[in-house]
């Protein structure tokens, strides 16, 4: 498991819990359940780090919980 704050919601409009991630800009996932959401928000952020290293691209660090005003 990542240590990147997830964030995870119910969307009415797309009727499934949307998974995202803060700290990696586009990292998103979603899933019919919570634990699905979890799960597929894993694989695409391993996919999201493995891409940008491919391309070269700076991985930032966890930093943890985030504060939102």
């Amino acid at each position: 498991m990542s240590r990147y704050e997830v964030i995870i919601y119910w969307s009415k409009d797309d009727q499934a819990f949307i998974a995202e991630v803060p700290e990696l800009p586009g990292c998103a996932a979603d899933g019919a359940t919570y634990q699905e959401a979890l799960a597929n928000v894993e694989t695409v952020i391993r996919e999201w780090i493995e891409t940008a290293r491919e391309l070269g691209r700076p991985i930032p660090e966890p930093k943890g919980r985030l504060a939102f005003a």
